[in-house]
């Protein structure tokens, strides 16, 4: 399995429009951070977890050329406003991509984007084409993509739910503020975890810095990386002050598992 970290920022992004702080006007490409999104690539699949608005950048960065399905963590804008970038692997591919979701984000993305769920276009892609699988709603859940055996498990974000993912010893956990015990119990064994850090102080929606590394010591994976940072986290500062087995995610960051 190959992961690629297409995007660690926060829902502005980094650099925020207009801040002329540190971080926001280094030079540094590690403090450059696109919104956040993922990229799987298991047995000649492609499997990407959003729809960053940022994606075509992204796909431009890392040779993307292929996108056989999508995972939906949840339906907020930085997450799903790339949807109409899909349409160039549905060129490339001649393919409708299947989206997987829960109920929520399925719903709402039909509701803003109901031309991406028309029948597909003929002879040209003009438009993106997917095709809609809801995911049953349950604390955890187990199903197949692609011949691939997935985990799904509730997260609370904020007053909603958005979705984490695992499969085989790697998980993810963007947009998360606190972990039901389902979670931490779909969690166990995970050798490889991208985790959601905000920033160092507190959030009413997001991980800060002490309850994630907090959930790290209570799950113990070989790697941890962070993820959906915003401009209070300077990439070597941060790095500097980590645990081992910690480090901060930065935009196009490869793991090999």
């Amino acid at each position: 399995m190959k992961v690629t970290m297409l995007g660690c920022g926060a829902s502005a992004g980094v650099p925020m429009i207009g801040c002329d702080c540190e971080v926001c006007t280094s030079n540094d490409p590690k403090n450059k951070r696109s919104r956040v999104s993922l990229l799987l690539e298991i047995n000649d699949i492609n499997i990407l977890i959003d729809t960053s608005p940022d994606l075509r950048m992204q796909a431009i960065a890392n040779n993307i050329r292929r996108v056989d399905a999508v995972l939906y963590t949840h339906d907020h804008a930085d997450h799903t406003h790339g949807v109409d970038d899909l349409r160039a692997f549905n060129y490339l591919s001649n393919k409708t991509i299947p989206v997987y979701g829960d109920q929520e984000t399925i719903g709402i993305l039909q509701e803003k984007f109901k031309y991406v769920f028309l029948p597909r276009p003929q002879n040209i892609w003009y438009r993106p084409s997917i095709e809609p699988h809801v995911l049953p709603d349950a604390p955890v859940l187990q199903f197949t993509l692609m011949g691939l055996d997935f985990v799904a498990f509730k997260q609370q974000h904020g007053k909603i739910a958005t979705l984490g993912y695992r499969i085989g010893n790697f998980a993810y956990s963007t947009d998360v503020n606190h972990l039901p015990e389902a979670a931490f119990d779909a969690l166990q064994g995970v050798e490889v975890w991208v985790v959601d850090c905000l920033r160092y102080t507190e959030s009413p929606t997001h991980s800060n810095l002490e309850r994630t590394l907090e959930w790290i010591g209570r799950m113990r994976p070989k790697l941890s990386v962070l993820t959906h940072m915003g401009h209070e986290f300077e990439y070597h500062k941060l790095a500097s002050e980590l645990p081992a087995g910690v480090v901060p995610g930065y935009d196009n960051m490869v793991i090999e598992l």
